[in-house]
């Protein structure tokens, strides 16, 4: 089948959603997703679901209008009272983010699921690209990292309830602020961190472009218990497929402890938007996020022009 002109972002792109032009002012954007449990309490799984769906949108700095609930229901394991939990969770996520509930499908299935199918809109000129970096721009990150690791520890019986209130938290909170923020400053580029992890993340965005990212490990905001459960050897097995994936495109120098190393590559869910955007404008945008009560939003590295196209943490 030729290519749609109205296909504006497509399957072959990879990029965070879809989207297709209606006319000069108007596109859709669109994207789905859907996760296992990462948490004890239903409803609280519901709205970190639902924030991690929603969150493609405003990656692309689309707004996300209405959506519908994707759920695969053990009928066998948990009462129908766990499932309407987890849909109340979810939708006063929704709620908060003003979109419109427009139905859903469930199934019989051995695992639970739970996520949302996404519609927003944007501007046809206005799409932000993951790979649209440019030499001398810096990296803002939204979110603390170390999901992955925290919900290790949270199977493993060994999640302090203090970490674990954190850990809720981060992935129950919209990337909507953040994402009406970073519009004011006309970003290069934008990703949400989720499950390739930091790193994996920063390789999408300098895919196809011949810069290398100059990492900052100590800048990196990171949820309190993270690295102390890394330490201990609590890390998931997506973190060591991220690290395996990335390693051939990866310098990660001999000051880095391993584990401030291990965070870089934890697998993240509802993680927050990773933005690209000259220093001066990345400064004003941090200030005015931490106004706005996104208190870890911090820059964490610089894009530059180098003969090997990579990740170089240090």
């Amino acid at each position: 089948m030729p290519p749609c002109s109205n296909v504006l972002v497509g399957a072959d792109d990879k990029d965070d959603a879809g989207v297709y032009k209606i006319n000069n002012d108007l596109a859709l954007v669109q994207t789905l997703d859907f996760i296992t449990p990462i948490c004890d309490d239903p409803f609280e799984f519901g709205r970190i679901a639902a924030c991690n769906s929603l969150s493609d949108i405003y990656a692309m700095g689309g707004k996300p209008v209405t959506a519908m609930n994707i759920v695969a229901f053990p009928l066998k394991k948990f009462s129908l009272d766990t499932l309407t939990l987890i849909l109340k969770g979810g939708l006063t996520i929704m709620k908060e983010a003003d979109v419109q509930l427009m139905g859903g499908h469930t199934v019989d299935d051995p695992e639970l699921k739970y996520g949302l199918s996404v519609t927003g809109t944007i501007h046809p000129d206005r799409i932000i690209r993951n790979n649209g970096i440019k030499p001398g721009d810096s990296l803002v990150l939204t979110k603390p990292l170390g999901t992955g690791i925290i919900a290790t520890a949270i199977k493993g019986g060994v999640a302090d309830t203090g970490i674990v209130d954190g850990f809720i938290k981060s992935m129950s909170t919209l990337n909507k602020a953040a994402a009406e923020i970073m519009l004011k400053f006309n970003p290069n580029a934008c990703t949400d961190v989720t499950g390739f992890g930091l790193i994996g993340h920063m390789l999408e965005m300098i895919e196809g472009n011949a810069m290398s990212v100059i990492l900052d490990s100590k800048s990196v905001p990171v949820l309190d218990g993270a690295l102390g459960y890394a330490a201990e050897g609590l890390i998931p097995g997506g973190l060591y497929r991220n690290r395996d994936y990335a390693l051939s495109m990866c310098a990660v120098s001999a000051s880095v402890k391993q584990d401030t190393a291990d965070i870089l590559f934890d697998p993240q869910t509802s993680g927050g938007l990773l933005i690209s955007l000259p220093r001066d404008s990345a400064e004003l945008m941090i200030k005015e996020m931490h106004n706005a009560g996104i208190a870890h939003a911090a820059i964490i590295g610089e894009v530059k022009s180098l003969d090997r196209r990579g990740v170089i943490v240090t």
